[in-house]
Parts: structure tokens; C-alpha cells; sequence
């Protein structure tokens, strides 16, 4: 204990710098690591689970960034509709929000379309913020702090711009209780610095575990239905909170409710005569409705603000009713959990106000979430700080990239947004220093300004926001790969431990590395080559594998009836673009951390997601563009348009093409993929090895203990 009172700065306990809320935080995911880690091992989540693997502690700097680009600008609008003649920035250094990002220069009708006159008459006790993911209640708590500046510069006094703020203007909801409970302490601590009687005022935040209905249904209250249509209204309610646990925030509403009646019901007592055994379970009964009303009336409304860190998970790890769930209502952002929140949040915030999330950047760019762009072009991007890797202290390495961004619930055409590009910035704190140095001078090579509109001239429509004016044209103006050739995936066996070897564990008489008519020699041949992408490598080689290929694959087609015998016949997501095997193309590896290698595949081979596929049925095509995609600038193009870890075949498909000098560039293609070739036989390790270089000159005589059994 001792240690513990001399190790922990005092500053971790002081309200005054944010230590409330910094310990409180941090003991909370402290708490959960242990569940975590167990839950991580898991293929599919349980409800149980899903507090521990989504939660993760928002650093303290990305909070402020959140709220003053999205509360704070929203205040600086109403006070420039007001007729503060003072620029952003200077409104925004009075009220001291260091982390406020001041906009690119509009022009006059921009400025015009983003100034609603009615901003003029707002009152800051009607402006509400809501996180619908809140945690520990780290953005309600910098929110607060916000509000009161602003009450205070409108002449409320602190002890009722506390009341006001918690009663009027805060909003935050969980699945996890023990999350709501350290949020809802939090906040209370917060009131009662600013105000000493607080706790005496019989005021509660508007923060809320959310519940769920259960088993409840319109029977459990039949006492108190006068019709039909109350029976189906409180049905329809129930219904939608069964698993509100699970579904937390993404409950909605799309029927009207009549909430008073919902209250009547939640609120009424039996009359003396009607008592019984089950008047308890009925009382009980009815506070569960009191708290699914609350929470359904928050759900069903919208915000001025919304902020949030929302959950991560992929699809893969839902279970089957969040699966479902999200795949229902949410199909434009159903791969991850954080993305369907970019559309709930967004849907939660009111026409003219603002969303600010830290998510992960794969939805700027992957084209599972090409749909989810294009429902958030009809909004305007007014601020991204695009983090990259390392933006928390706690996840270290090149997987987790996130970016952090501001958008205002409204189209408004040609305006320029202002993007932070600081994935460049190895540490959390780097970032941060990065970020305010971009905010106190705009000339910094890593903020670019940018109109959204440009992105749609980029195929897939990413958020490549740092690309110059020249590729944008490239793309509009140019052919592309998938004009001249065939780009695709190929099989996914289902099970690689049954039907992959390394070419060397086989036995040779069942394997023929260079088959040039596949259709007459599968009657002797099992073992066919396999293109499966392996380390990063250019030109030729990563010849590795071979699958079990005997009668035509049969083994591999009938295992997949068997898996999914609802395909039928219909094996193509499986065994997909089988009438390109055998053909001669390209293949580069899917997954890469460091660059892009695209090697040419002989005829003979079969190739797999892993090693997705090019091909071509003229040579100079092919050896034209393996000399293009080996380029920096493809390999530029490429990061444009997905920035993550996977090359994926609709991006190589994209990459813009500008044909000339075609006879000199194939040449020294053909040269490089037979020099290539030269260095890959060179080792044992390939199937065409006859001997090694430094044993060329030996004579001939003594070179057979250093001879290929395959030669």
C-alpha cells in the first residue's frame, strides 16, 4: 500500500487536471483484461463477453479533440450567427479548447450554406450531446467541462449550470453496468465540485445501462391495457429491447411509441381489491419497463452532438443474434460493429449538428464499406486526424490503425475539409504534439485541405485525402488494369491441413510441376502447383505449395458439399474462377506489411485468395504489367486506395494505366522475370533446382551427389 500511495502521481487523483477521470478510466480497463484475454480465444463472442473485448479507454487528448471540433464548433457557429466578428480560431483560444482545428478558408457561399440563421436564437440548455457507447464516461465528463464554459460566458451561475448541464444537455448509454456506474459517479463528482449541494438535490445524470425486455410481453401487464392498440405498441417495445443487453445502442425505433402511455402503464398501482401474490413480480415488472421507456425514449430522439469510441468487432466474431441483427438493419456497415455505430451515431444526431468518433480507418478505404461512403457523402467532412498505427499506449504494432473525425449532419457543397495526416507518427504522444504544432501553424507538410468531392473521381471512393490533383486525374482519365486483363480471387479449400503440402513432403511420381495440358494428366497427377502468395518477392518464385487436385478436385468439392450442402452444385465462392487454373498470369501476395511483389505464374498452377491472380491471354500484356504493378507509383496507387495490410483484387483492378514504350518495358520485364527465375532455381528449395551456382565449374563427374532427385 505504501507503494502505491509514493508510486501514483497525485495528479492521477486531482480533479482540477483531469485525474478523476484519467484513474477512473484506466482502473476500469485494468478490470477488464483479465476477461478480455479469455474472451479473445474465442471464435464467436458470447452477449457475456462483449463488454470486456469492445471496451477500450479513449486517450485523453482524442477526447478533446472529439468534443471541441464537434461542441465547440457548433458553439462557434451559433456565436458567429450571433455576430461575433472574431475568427474561429480566436473564439476557440478564448474559451482555451487547445485541440479546436480552425477551417480551411470557403468561400463566400460556402460560408453562406454553413451559417444557419437560425443558430442565431439557440440556447445552449436545448444543445445535448449523447455518447451512445459511453464507457466510463471519459467524453461525458470533457463535455461537461465545455458546457460550463459556455454557461458561464452566458451569464449562468456555476452552481446551476451544473443542474442544468446533467439535467438538460449530457447524454450516455451502456450494455455493461459496471461501466454506467463509474460514468454516473463520475458525472455526479463532477456536479458536486461545481456545485456543494448537488448531491442533495435529488438530480441523476441522464445515463443508462441499457436494459433488455427478456421474456416480458403485453400479457405481464394486462391489467393496465385498455386496447388493442396498447397491447401492440407495448409488444412492439418489448420486442425490441429482447436483447438490448447485446444490441446496446442499436435498438431502434422506427414506429411511432406513445410514451405517456408507456409511463401510465410503468407508473399505475392496483387498486386495493386487485392485490394478490403477484403484485410483487408486476412491481418488479414495472420498474424493467420504467428503465426500457427511458432508454427507448433517448433512442428514438436525436442530438445536437454525438461523440463516441464506439465497440470493435468484426463480423466474424458476432454471435448469431448480433450477427443478424446488424446484418438486418445495418447492411451498409455489417462488417464491423465500429461502423454500424458511424451510421447509429449518425442517425442519432440532429440535421445541421455534429458526430465526432475515434474509430478504425479500414472504412475510409476497404470496399466492404463502399456503401457506408457513400451514405456519409450526402454529409460534409469537416475535420479527420488520421492516426494510423500506435494511437493508444496499451496496442502496440502495424495492425490496429484508427483515425478520428468530425462530420456536421448536412451536405455542404464545396467545402474544403482539413485533414491531419499523422500516421507517420510512431507513439501516442508524437501524435499529440503533431496535431496542436498542425493547430497552431497550418503550413505543416502533414495537413492537407481538400474538397470531399474528389474522392468520388477515385474508383471505390476512399478517403485518400493526401493524394495530389495529378492522380485524381490519373484515375479519371485513364483506362485501368481490369480494360486489358482479368484480376480475381481464387479457391479457398476450406481445409489447407487436409489438402496443401509443401511440394517436397509428396511423393514426386504423383506431382508435375510444369503440366502444360491438365485435362490428359490427372490420371497420374494428384499433387498440381499452388499460388499462395508467401513473403514479399517480385518477378518469379514463392513456388512453395501444391494441392490435392486428383479427378478434377474432387475430394475438395465434395468436403465443401458436405460443409454447406445448401450451396448445392453451386461451388463458385469456394472454388472460385476455376476456368482461369492451369492458365499462365500473375499472383502477388494478399497480405503484406512492408511493399507489393507481383510475380509471374507459369501454366500448371492453381491459385488461391492468398495469391490472388492476373491474367492475360497475350504474354506482352502480362509482362507490360508486372512490370507496372512492380513500380513504386502502383504500389503508391494501391496505398491510396487501402492504406491497410490486404492488396485486394478491386484495387489492383483500379490502378490507372498509361500504355507507352510498350516493346522496351516488356523486354526488360522477360529479362527480370528470367533473372528472377535463375535466383529461385538456384536453391534447393525450389522444384526446379539442379544445381547450386558456386558448383557449376565442378566437372561433370563429380557433381552427382550435388544433383536435384527431381532432375
Amino acid at each position: 500500500m505504501q507503494h502505491l500511495i509514493t508510486d501514483v502521481s497525485e495528479d492521477d487523483f486531482n480533479v482540477a487536471v483531469g485525474g478523476q477521470v484519467e484513474i477512473i478510466g484506466w482502473l476500469y480497463q485494468y478490470y477488464n483484461t483479465e476477461p478480455k484475454d479469455q474472451a479473445f480465444k474465442k471464435k464467436k463472442y458470447l452477449e457475456s463477453d462483449i463488454p470486456a473485448v469492445t471496451q477500450l479507454f479513449t486517450p485523453d487528448w482524442i477526447v478533446k479533440y472529439m468534443v471541441d471540433n464537434s461542441l465547440g464548433r457548433y458553439w462557434i457557429d451559433v456565436l458567429k450567427a450571433r455576430g461575433d466578428y472574431r475568427s474561429d480560431k480566436e473564439i476557440a483560444d478564448d474559451f482555451g479548447w487547445r485541440y479546436f482545428m480552425p477551417a480551411a478558408n470557403q468561400t463566400e457561399q460556402v460560408s453562406i450554406q454553413s451559417e444557419s440563421t437560425k443558430l442565431s436564437a439557440e440556447n445552449i440548455e436545448k444543445v445535448t450531446l449523447i455518447d451512445a457507447a459511453m464507457g466510463s464516461g471519459h467524453i461525458l465528463i470533457y463535455a461537461f467541462e465545455v458546457f460550463m464554459q459556455i454557461y458561464e460566458r452566458e451569464g449562468y451561475s456555476r452552481r446551476d449550470a451544473a443542474k442544468l448541464i446533467i439535467q438538460k444537455n449530457i447524454y450516455g448509454l451502456d450494455i455493461d453496468t459496471r461501466a454506467f456506474q463509474l460514468a454516473y459517479f463520475s458525472l455526479m463528482m463532477k456536479a458536486r465540485g461545481a456545485n456543494r449541494r448537488f448531491l442533495t438535490l435529488n438530480i441523476r445524470p441522464n445515463v443508462f445501462d441499457i436494459p433488455e425486455s427478456g421474456e416480458l410481453s403485453s400479457a405481464d401487464f394486462q391489467e393496465f391495457l385498455q386496447s388493442e392498440d396498447e397491447e401492440k405498441q407495448l409488444d412492439y417495445l418489448l420486442d425490441k429491447f429482447r436483447y438490448g443487453n447485446e444490441y446496446g445502442s442499436l435498438v431502434q425505433l422506427a414506429k411511432p411509441v406513445d410514451w405517456s402511455m408507456i409511463t401510465r402503464i410503468s407508473n399505475q398501482k392496483l387498486s386495493a381489491g386487485q392485490l394478490s401474490l403477484n403484485s410483487i413480480v408486476l412491481v418488479e415488472n414495472q420498474d424493467k419497463l420504467r428503465e426500457i421507456s427511458t432508454v427507448g425514449e433517448i433512442l428514438s430522439r436525436q442530438f445536437t452532438i454525438g461523440a463516441m469510441n464506439p465497440p470493435y468487432m468484426g463480423s466474424g466474431k458476432m454471435d448469431s443474434v448480433l450477427g443478424k441483427y446488424v446484418k438486418k438493419h445495418f447492411p451498409n456497415s455489417k462488417s464491423d460493429l465500429f461502423a454500424v455505430f458511424i451510421e447509429r451515431l449518425r442517425s442519432l444526431t440532429d440535421r445541421d449538428g455534429y458526430y465526432a468518433m475515434i474509430t478504425q480507418h479500414a472504412w475510409m478505404f476497404l470496399s466492404s464499406f463502399k456503401k457506408l461512403r457513400s451514405v456519409l457523402k450526402a454529409d460534409t467532412l469537416i475535420n479527420m486526424a488520421h492516426l494510423g498505427t500506435r494511437a493508444f499506449e496499451e496496442i502496440g504494432g502495424e495492425v490496429v490503425q484508427s483515425t478520428t473525425f468530425v462530420f456536421k449532419h448536412q451536405t455542404i457543397a464545396n467545402y474544403i475539409g482539413t485533414y491531419e495526416r499523422l500516421v507517420s507518427f510512431d507513439s501516442q504522444q508524437k501524435k499529440e504534439r503533431a496535431y496542436l504544432a498542425a493547430v497552431k501553424n497550418t503550413d505543416v507538410n502533414y495537413l492537407y485541405r481538400t474538397n470531399q468531392a474528389n474522392f468520388a473521381k477515385i474508383p471505390g471512393m476512399p478517403i485518400a485525402y493526401w493524394i495530389p490533383k495529378s492522380l485524381t486525374n490519373q484515375f479519371k482519365n485513364n483506362p485501368s488494369v481490369s480494360n486489358i486483363s482479368f484480376v480475381g480471387l481464387g479457391m479457398r479449400t476450406g481445409n489447407n491441413s487436409r489438402f496443401l503440402r509443401l511440394w517436397y513432403e509428396i511423393r514426386i511420381s504423383s506431382f508435375d510441376p510444369h503440366l502444360t495440358n491438365p485435362d490428359k494428366t490427372f490420371d497420374y497427377v494428384k499433387w498440381v502447383p499452388y499460388d499462395k502468395g508467401g513473403n514479399y518477392r517480385k518477378w518469379y518464385g514463392n513456388n512453395e505449395y501444391v494441392v490435392n487436385w486428383a479427378n478434377d478436385g474432387k475430394e475438395i468439392k465434395d468436403d465443401t458439399k458436405r460443409k454447406y450442402p445448401q450451396l448445392g452444385d453451386n461451388l463458385g465462392w469456394k472454388i472460385t474462377n476455376e476456368n482461369f487454373y492451369f492458365k499462365q498470369g500473375l499472383t502477388w501476395s494478399f497480405i503484406s506489411s512492408s511493399n507489393f511483389g507481383v510475380r509471374f505464374s507459369t501454366m500448371g498452377s492453381i491459385f488461391d485468395v492468398a495469391g490472388s491472380s492476373l491474367f492475360s491471354d497475350s504474354n506482352d500484356v502480362l509482362f507490360y504489367l508486372e512490370a507496372l504493378l512492380n513500380t513504386k507509383v502502383a504500389f503508391y496507387i494501391l496505398q491510396v486506395q487501402n492504406p491497410t495490410l490486404n492488396f485486394q483484387v478491386v484495387n489492383i483492378k483500379n490502378i490507372p494505366l498509361k500504355v507507352k514504350n510498350t516493346e522496351t518495358v516488356t523486354m526488360l520485364s522477360s529479362a527480370s522475370n528470367s533473372l528472377a527465375k535463375f535466383d529461385w532455381d538456384s536453391f534447393e528449395t525450389s522444384w526446379d533446382f539442379t544445381t547450386h551456382p558456386l558448383l557449376i565449374h565442378i566437372a561433370d563427374d563429380n557433381l552427382s551427389h550435388c544433383r536435384s532427385p527431381v532432375g
